[in-house]
């Protein structure tokens, strides 16, 4: 468990900043359906790009600690599931979106429970083995 705790949040880090640096580069080209959407809408959706990123960021910096913090782990996914609420409120407000942007919401919102689930694994399993621990953030 504590492996794919690491694994999941190494991964997590990686698309995190590799998406929000494709929006950073690309603007409305990164959005499906988003193309024409102006200058302002491209303004914002680069800054959420590097905003994003540095989201991604915090994820491989809570994957090199050692031992993972559930705490980080907790909260990082807390602000992933509520991107993908924020997605159903969209949905709600405003219809169906693209395709794709369906899938993301599955995602954000499968994904979270995941992580909760793992957010203690390695402090856990380092703890049976009679290994003190000190996270990151206590």
């Amino acid at each position: 468990m504590a492996s794919a705790l690491r694994a999941l949040t190494r991964l997590m880090g990686w698309a995190c900043v590799a998406i929000g640096l494709f929006h950073v580069a690309l603007g409305n080209a990164a959005l499906p359906g988003a193309g024409s959407a102006g200058a302002t809408v491209d303004s914002w959706g680069r800054f959420m790009g590097a905003a994003f990123a540095g989201y991604g960021l915090a994820w491989l910096w809570t994957a090199r600690q050692r031992p993972v913090p559930a705490r980080a782990v907790r909260w990082l996914a807390g602000v992933f599931l509520l991107g993908g609420v924020g997605r159903l409120i969209s949905l709600a407000v405003h219809s169906w979106p693209q395709w794709f942007q369906i899938a993301l919401t599955v995602i954000e919102l499968v994904l979270p429970p995941v992580f909760f689930w793992l957010s203690d694994a390695e402090e856990r399993s380092l703890s049976l083995r009679g290994v003190e621990t000190t996270p990151a953030g206590r």
